[in-house]
């Protein structure tokens, strides 16, 4: 890996962005707080990438961080439900062409309070700055400056700020503004603003910012006196109407009311005072915002009305309660994101700072999604692209599942424009949602890598999938989300075929993956993958539907004329999908093509300014070549893998590693991810930091038009999915941790189905640990534990449970383990299988280990060529019992497995208890013949439970009739069925006999003689 590609996160560049701000090297990286984002300097060039990092938002208002009292041209605020249509003019226009374009607009902004000393305005600009600060408290949500600063003159003010977006207050910005003279005598003058001169800013030759609007939005009318001010502003053409007002309270006394004023660029309230050295005074300013919905007839005095209601509510209360709200909403969603990373602050800082901006960029209520660059700047227009679903609501379903819940909402409520899309695309049927928009709309000019991205479909599926898995909430699917599954599903047997040249499978042509840097091809690698498994997803859910909610389903099914054959082409069309291995590399190919084309020569690739391709080659150049803007291969592996086995997918790293250029943002942590699953430790580590750093040391250079949002989530996934190993297999979180080399330990939280779980990694181990909600099934490399709260489950990394460890008892099973019952139990099965005519071998014995009675005859009976009634299967359980039973009888000590009673004995010697778990109904009976009852603490047998092994009943109950947590136990079994019973408790688990059935004991043992309780226990 070049470093030209990967760059690499030093000690200074963390100590640069992430905390000052400043030149490299500024601070010691063990000073930064995790809890604060903070710069000490000013450089008016820096201000914008400043104000995007620093804004503040709550999904449906966003400000960006600039200063109060320092005007800025890059300085706005933005509202999700605001926006501009304008025409999208062609030289040549061809049938479906997008044709128009919507335009997040700044709106009215209300953070400036412009100072004057005397008659004169203040120009900080040309004072000194004696001392500054700018920080971000995360735990707060509240964006402070301090600022001692010196006039020309010599008087010295220091200025102290502090500013909310409230979470719980859609349409709301609260300030508090302090102003104190230090050695200034004379009159101070606030002027607060309502600033209404913003317009969108011009695209230029960046297609990633956007095209330019002249005259922003139309001020309407503005009016302003000593109990408030208010503007309304109006798009030109979408028929969006908003209102701005705000109200002022005179904290201290100090101020008073001086002048209003309204002109063409807003409106404002002026309040003076008179200051003698060491005086001060403090403002509370409250601003809100209400904006109506295209063409809904709402008019100015309306929308003025829910303004002025929304002040009212916000002055009932001071700043200080407005700022305990937002720190107690703020504090619910640390719990659930639990994160700590131990030995690496500036790494848990960025986290921190990633999903602050994760949580702050969208709202539950549906209006809206998570747009590119949040609500955080201009860039991409505020568009909504795919990435939303891939890298952010998957995040949010885990961390903040309302959030994520209305980002599904949002595309729901879109279903009839992309059905209106689709047909553009001349699909008779079904829906095709836009590759960019906000109304719901195409607004990509440029089809190649617009319209031609139908996987964006799937990545709606997909999201919808892992939402209702981390949520369980199927009600989204009752309130529009399975109509919206089903009318995308049925795209692609619109834009597929099954292809007689590739002996049938089924083939998409013409689209264009993730990777814009080739477009418009056939069999897209990624969208062939997920588009199989959006059609799966579909056909489950259509059978789901049907078998649970049948009215509902007769009632979708009839308004959206969906048939059994539909569902049934769905099934086949996924399990024909083409997706060829190439003979020679071993890899998937990214399309047809794709391995057919030369790679792109260094001169071409290579820029000493580091800027991306799509600024300097044209797009023929780059579809011509072997060049991946990002490697759809691998973001299929993902999103869409589980069925790709670990060394496939290390080939295909290996070889599109060499021709990805990461001119995404997003391409960072999909290679972080893979890496980290397929074994390259220090690569993941690479590409998990540039995920991480991308806003935080502006990586590609335009954080300036606002943060990378989707690049945020990926440093989440990079984290979670990547180190953390996190996957859903049939609706289970399964974990696979790596600890990266840096780091002590980390730790991380989900929201799952209505819990909270705790994942911590440390050298030692991970712990699962469930903090709240019933009992939840995890996965550990493969293995089945049960989470209860209070009973943390610790693992080896390796997913092997290390000795020794501090047991408190050991859990015996007895067939097999302390006496070879399993003989008795083979020779009662094969006499009673002889007499009903039912085959029976070895193969069939071992299915039976450790598996109860009833269970074991349901699997001797599966080559039954007749049906048995239960009274019958009653009669011949009773009879296989007796035939058992028989043979005991005859037991006695000598019966016992050599060195059994040793092994039980020294395990109480050595302080701890024991119990026995035993599928046998006769356990008692047997020990009693064994002469070896008294050596058991606690006896659990088939009678006191009701599932056999696997379930982990049988030794969590054991566990519990010890007085004991299951991780205080270790079991010891022979069978298969025990060891994941074992291990589904949260135990460590001893195997005793062949390591082919055992492989997945965390100790195997030829026999009980072996066992050495001082090699397991401390």
């Amino acid at each position: 890996m070049q470093d030209r590609d990967v760059p690499s996160a030093t000690a200074s560049r963390h100590a640069d962005m992430t905390s000052h701000g400043g030149s490299a090297g500024a601070i010691d990286p063990s000073a930064i707080d995790p809890w604060r984002l903070v710069r000490t300097d000013h450089d008016p060039a820096r201000a914008a990438h400043h104000e995007s990092l620093f804004a503040l938002a709550n999904g449906t208002l966003g400000v960006r961080g600039g200063l109060e009292e320092v005007p800025s041209p890059s300085q706005g605020s933005f509202l999700t439900g605001v926006w501009e249509r304008t025409p999208i003019e062609y030289h040549e226009r061809f049938p479906g062409f997008a044709r128009h374009t919507d335009t997040r607009l700044p709106v009215v902004d209300g953070t400036r309070i412009g100072l004057r000393l005397g008659d004169q305005p203040v120009d900080l600009a040309a004072g000194e700055w004696q001392d500054f600060e700018q920080s971000l408290d995360l735990r707060t949500g509240c964006l402070r400056h301090h600022l001692r600063w010196r006039s020309p003159a010599g008087a010295t003010l220091e200025i102290d700020a502090e500013r909310i977006v409230p979470w719980h207050a859609a349409g709301l910005l609260c300030i508090r503004y302090r102003v104190r003279s230090v050695d200034y005598r004379g009159l101070l003058t606030l002027d607060s603003s309502l600033t209404a001169d913003g317009a969108a800013i011009g695209q230029g030759d960046d297609p990633r910012i956007g095209a330019r609007i002249d005259g922003g939005l139309a001020l309407a009318a503005s009016s302003a006196d000593a109990s408030g001010a208010t503007v309304c502003q109006a798009t030109r053409h979408s028929d969006i109407r908003l209102a701005c007002a705000q109200r002022h309270r005179l904290a201290d006394g100090q101020l008073a009311f001086a002048s209003a004023a309204i002109d063409t660029q807003g409106a404002r309230q002026r309040y003076t005072a008179t200051l003698a050295p060491g005086d001060s005074v403090t403002l509370e300013k409250y601003v809100a915002y209400a904006c109506s919905e295209p063409g809904d007839g709402s008019t100015d005095a309306t929308l003025l009305d829910l303004a002025a209601a929304a002040l009212q509510q916000a002055l009932d209360e001071a700043f200080e309660q407005h700022l305990a709200l937002q720190a107690t909403a703020c504090a619910d969603y640390w719990r659930s994101v639990d994160l700590a990373i131990d030995g690496d602050p500036a790494t848990e800082q960025a986290l921190r700072v990633n999903l602050f901006h994760l949580r702050q960029s969208t709202a539950a209520d549906g209006r809206g999604s998570a747009a590119a660059k949040s609500l955080t700047g201009e860039g991409y227009e505020g568009h909504y692209f795919w990435d939303a679903e891939a890298f952010v609501l998957p995040a949010l379903a885990c961390l903040a599942p309302e959030l994520a819940r209305g980002m599904l909402d949002y595309r729901i409520r879109k279903l009839d424009r992309a059905r209106a899309h689709a047909r553009e695309m001349n699909h008779a049927r079904g829906a095709l949602y836009p590759w960019r928009t906000i109304s719901g709309d195409e607004c990509s000019a440029y089809f190649p890598s617009g319209s031609a991205q139908y996987h964006i479909n799937a990545a709606i599926a997909f999201a919808l999938q892992r939402y209702v898995e981390a949520t369980g909430d199927a009600g989204v699917l009752l309130d529009g989300g399975a109509e919206m599954l089903f009318e995308t599903a049925r795209l692609w047997l619109q834009v597929g075929n099954y292809s007689p040249r590739h002996g049938g499978a089924f083939c998409i042509c013409q689209v264009t993956g993730p990777d814009e840097y080739t477009a418009l091809v056939d069999n897209n690698h990624y969208t062939n993958r997920m588009a199989q498994r959006h059609l799966r997803h579909a056909a489950d859910v259509a059978e789901w539907l049907a078998r649970e909610q049948p009215d509902t389903y007769t009632r979708l099914a009839a308004a959206i004329t969906l048939g059994d054959t539909d569902i049934a082409e769905w099934r086949r069309a996924a399990d024909a999908m083409y997706l060829p291995v190439d003979e020679r590399l071993g890899i998937f190919p990214q399309d047809d093509a794709f391995l057919d084309k030369p790679r792109l020569p260094p001169e071409l690739r290579d820029d000493a300014g580091h800027q991306p391709l799509l600024l300097r080659l044209h797009p023929l150049t780059i579809y011509r070549h072997q060049v991946c803007k990002q490697a759809d291969v691998l973001q299929a592996f993902v999103l869409a893998g589980d069925d790709v086995d670990r060394d496939s997918k290390r080939r295909n790293f290996d070889y599109y590693e060499g021709v990805t250029v990461h001119d995404s943002t997003l391409s960072a942590s999909t290679f972080g991810i893979v890496a980290s699953e397929v074994g390259y430790a220090d690569k993941a580590w690479r590409y998990f930091q540039e995920a991480l750093r991308v806003d935080l040391d502006d990586l590609h250079g335009n954080t300036a038009h606002g943060v990378h949002l989707a690049a945020m989530g990926g440093s989440w996934l990079g984290l979670t999915w990547g180190f953390g190993g996190l996957r859903c297999v049939d609706g289970v979180p399964s974990f696979a941790p790596t600890l990266p080399a840096a780091w002590q330990g980390y730790r991380f939280g989900m929201r799952w189905r209505g819990r909270q779980v705790r994942v911590a990694v440390q050298a030692q181990g991970v712990e699962y640990s469930l903090l709240e909600g019933a009992p939840l099934e995890i996965r550990h490399h493969g293995r089945t534990l049960i989470l209860r709260v209070d009973h943390p489950v610790t693992c080896a990394l390796s997913g092997k449970a290390s000795f020794p460890q501090s047991f408190k008892a050991v859990i015996f099973d007895l067939d097999g383990v302390i006496a070879d019952t399993a003989v008795v139990h083979h020779a009662a099965w094969k006499k009673l299988a002889d007499e009903i005519g039912l085959p029976f071998d070895d193969a069939v014995g071992e299915r039976l280990k450790g598996v109860d009675r009833r269970a074991s005859l349901e699997i001797l009976l599966e080559n039954a060529t007749r049906s048995y009634s239960e009274a019958e299967k009653d009669a011949l359980a009773t009879r296989k019992n007796d035939y058992y039973r028989q043979q005991i009888e005859h037991f006695g000590p000598e019966n016992l497995l050599p060195g059994a009673r040793e092994a039980v004995a020294a395990t109480r010697r050595a302080g701890l208890k024991t119990a026995l778990a035993s599928a046998s109904r006769n356990a008692p009976l047997l020990l009693e013949r064994l002469g070896i009852a008294e050596l058991f603490d606690y006896v659990v047998d088939a009678g006191n439970i009701r599932h056999a092994k696997p379930d982990p009943e049988i030794f969590l109950a054991a566990a519990a009739g010890l007085g004991l947590a299951p991780a205080d136990c270790l079991g010891v079994e022979d069978a298969a069925a025990g060891v994941a019973s074992i291990h589904a408790a949260g135990m460590a688990a001893v195997g005793i006999g062949q390591a082919q059935a055992l492989a997945e004991a965390d100790r195997l043992l030829p026999n009980i003689a072996a066992f050495d309780i001082g090699q397991f226990t401390t």
